[in-house]
C-alpha cells in the first residue's frame, strides 16, 4: 500500500543513485558508454526505497539511518548484478565467451570489477551519508503524515 514514507524514501534513493551514478563515471575506463546508466540507476534507487526503506519508516531516528544504509548497500548489489548481467549479454553478442556456464561466470567477473572501481571515497561518502539522510528523510515523512 503506497505511503508517504515509500513515496519519499523512494525519491530521495532515486536522486541518491543518479548523483552516485554520477559521481561513478569518472572511476571507469576512458571511453566508456554510459547510455542511460544514471537513468537506470535511479530506477534501481526509486526500487530499492520503495521496497526497503519505505516500509521500515516509522521506528526512530537512529533504525531509520540504518535502515537507509541497509537500503543503500541493497542499492549497489542491485545495481552490480543488472548491469553486469547486461554487460555480459553484450559481450555473449561479441562471442567472447565459449559457452553459457563462462557466461554466467563472466557476470561475476564484471561485477567485481564495477565493485572494484566502486571503491573510492567520494562514491563511498555519497553512499553512506545521502542512505543516511534518505532515511532521516523518509522517517521524517512517516512521522509527518501517519
Amino acid at each position: 500500500m503506497p505511503t508517504a514514507a515509500k513515496l519519499f524514501a523512494a525519491f530521495a534513493f532515486a536522486v541518491l543513485a543518479f548523483f552516485t551514478a554520477e559521481i561513478f563515471k569518472p572511476h571507469m575506463s576512458e571511453g566508456t558508454q554510459f547510455g542511460y546508466f544514471s537513468f537506470v540507476s535511479a530506477l534501481i534507487g526509486f526500487v530499492a526505497g520503495w521496497r526497503v526503506m519505505g516500509p521500515e519508516a516509522g521506528h526512530g531516528n537512529w533504525p531509520a539511518m540504518n535502515s537507509g544504509l541497509k537500503t543503500s548497500a541493497v542499492m549497489v548489489g542491485m545495481a552490480l548484478i543488472i548491469f553486469s548481467t547486461y554487460e555480459m549479454f553484450v559481450l555473449a553478442f561479441r562471442p567472447a565467451y565459449k559457452g553459457p556456464m563462462e557466461a554466467i561466470v563472466g557476470i561475476f567477473d564484471l561485477a567485481v570489477d564495477y565493485l572494484l572501481a566502486m571503491i573510492a571515497w567520494d562514491v563511498i561518502v555519497v553512499l553512506v551519508v545521502g542512505g543516511a539522510l534518505a532515511g532521516l528523510l523518509s522517517e521524517w515523512a512517516a512521522r509527518r503524515w501517519k
